[in-house]
């Protein structure tokens, strides 16, 4: 598989996330109840029911509010970025050097798009409740979901983490809750 190629897959992945994140915010999710059959009731239905209690993952949907709407900005930001970049690379017009660049921008926003999701489902595997990353030029930004301040160990953690994913050794800790 070549650059391009993987280039091309990681920009529908990130179109897929993208999609994904829309439609359940945009329309009520699906879920399925034990499948009660005694009282008639399908085993899929949805969070239209007012006497259904909500379900474990609605419940803190205003406490992941800021953690959902950054990664839905971020994925939107970075699939129109790369969108354009495509275009000018695409775009006969424009001159060899300025594709050759654009070509290494898409490059690069591919790779950083991968390593922070990378880097959240390893902090999350790891515990952390909600994790949100975004890699930058050589800088990396980390925000972790905790009510309490992070220890040294956690942070030693989080930066070994990031560098050990993304080569990125300028990191920036938060903690939101």
């Amino acid at each position: 598989m070549n650059k391009k190629q993987g280039a091309i897959i990681v920009t529908l992945l990130v179109l897929i996330v993208c999609a994904g994140v829309m439609a359940t915010k945009l329309n009520n999710p699906l879920y399925v109840n034990g499948g009660d059959s005694t009282s008639g009731k399908s085993t899929v239905s949805f969070n239209n029911d007012k006497d259904e209690s909500k379900s474990d993952t609605n419940k803190d949907t205003g406490e992941n509010q800021y953690f959902d709407e950054s990664k839905l900005t971020r994925d939107q930001k970075n699939a129109q970025t790369l969108q354009t970049l495509k275009t000018l690379i695409d775009d006969q017009n424009v001159t060899k050097s300025n594709r050759d660049e654009a070509a290494e921008k898409y490059t690069q926003l591919a790779m950083n798009t991968n390593y922070e999701s990378k880097i959240e489902t390893t902090l999350k595997s790891k515990g952390y409740e909600d994790v949100i990353c975004s890699v930058e030029d050589n800088k990396a930004r980390v925000v972790v979901k905790s009510k309490n301040k992070l220890t040294d160990k956690q942070t030693r953690d989080i930066k070994n983490v990031v560098v050990g994913i993304s080569k990125v050794q300028d990191v920036e800790i938060e903690t939101k809750q």
